[in-house]
């Protein structure tokens, strides 16, 4: 293994253009696919086996399109002081706002009206409306949200104070914001940990490449695998973690290699031979644990650890291929400024040393 991954570093470093040429045409290539590919779905989140999931089918088989496991809200009214819910008034501007619940998306099961269900209070000044859907709130549409807040908003501007409730509501978290926080938090730990610009951004950049290609691969096949909107959230969150972490494991021994005096591709061989199998070795056991999560039975989970061990795959390629030829590219700058001039001091003094010892040296006497 180690002698495999010697010459795999040295061979990537010496071609380390069509190297990086080929993981940029992966990238693109991803990238338009997943451009081009069509949305993916939201997948519902099933349990088979359980006592749970399978009242859920049965009650979806007996009463279709009830929604048994759908998202629901609640609309609350209240009426000004003084004033209650069963007034004339305030009682027709509840029954136009249960009509367009019932006529604003055709995701909702069903809506409740306040005056038949009993969902008045006691003192008339509050009553509500419960709204239940067809599907989960993972499967709702921006339009049925948009629906309902719409409609509770109509209503309040009638005079009466409304406020809308429920997991019909919740949205999923965007992506990104989290995941630039962290990156920005990595840099300037690498930064000053290095002490050089380059060795800190070689293991961000290729750990955003590696992160690219499987999204965007994630994205590309979600349609067509039926992988949903969630599955990249996991992929995203590890292979950011493993890709900086094993580019971090090259750089720093080819670091070290350098400073022990051998030329640069052979500094990069060793470096891959050595830091590479704990990377291939990791790496191999990150996929391992993601692909045991296929073992709990749970779709959306064993969806999700296929997706991110196949981003770990690609974060262990880039580390022993990628980095090696950035490297090249890299030259000197790989090392801080610091570090450049304390070598090209010594080197001056070994060179005077050695000029010294020359002019120095006794004549021979003539014979």
């Amino acid at each position: 293994m180690a002698t495999f991954l010697y010459k795999l570093g040295r061979s990537a470093f010496r071609r380390r253009r069509l190297v990086a040429l080929l993981w940029v045409a992966l990238l693109a290539v991803a990238g338009v696919g997943a451009a081009t590919a069509p949305a993916a779905t939201s997948s519902s989140f099933s349990i088979p086996g359980t006592e749970a999931q399978r009242a859920f089918d049965l009650l979806e088989e007996r009463f279709p399109g009830a929604g048994a496991d759908g998202a629901t809200a609640r609309v609350v009214f209240k009426a000004p002081d003084g004033r209650k819910m069963t007034d004339a008034a305030h009682k027709a501007v509840v029954e136009e706002t249960v009509a367009a619940l019932k006529s604003g998306s055709d995701q909702i099961a069903a809506v409740s009206d306040p005056y038949t269900t009993q969902a008045v209070s006691r003192d008339g000044s509050t009553a509500y409306v419960s709204v239940t859907y067809k599907v989960n709130a993972m499967e709702l549409t921006d339009a049925t949200r948009d629906a309902l807040k719409e409609t509770g908003h109509n209503a309040q501007g009638r005079g009466l104070t409304v406020e809308i409730g429920g997991d019909a509501l919740q949205t999923m978290p965007e992506q990104g914001a989290s995941e630039a926080v962290g990156v920005v938090i990595a840099g300037i730990v690498l930064v000053l940990t290095f002490g050089s610009l380059v060795a800190a951004g070689l293991p961000l950049l290729t750990a955003i490449i590696g992160v690219g290609i499987g999204v965007s691969a994630i994205t590309a096949l979600a349609n067509v695998l039926d992988l949903g909107s969630t599955t990249s959230t996991l992929a995203t969150m590890i292979g950011l973690a493993v890709g900086i972490d094993y580019a971090l494991f090259i750089v720093s021994r080819y670091r070290a290699e350098l400073a022990e005096g051998r030329d640069k591709e052979e500094a990069v061989g060793r470096a891959v031979g050595t830091a590479g199998s704990a990377v291939v070795f990791a790496g191999l056991t990150v996929v391992i644990a993601l692909v045991g999560l296929a073992v709990v039975n749970i779709p959306m989970l064993t969806k999700m650890g296929f997706a991110a061990a196949g981003t770990v795959v690609i974060a262990v390629l880039i580390a022993l291929t990628l980095i090696p030829a950035l490297l090249g590219f890299a030259g000197d700058k790989i090392v801080s400024r610091k570090e450049r001039k304390a070598a090209k001091a010594a080197e001056g003094r070994e060179a005077g040393k050695q000029g010294a010892g020359t002019t120095g040296a006794p004549a021979k006497p003539n014979a």
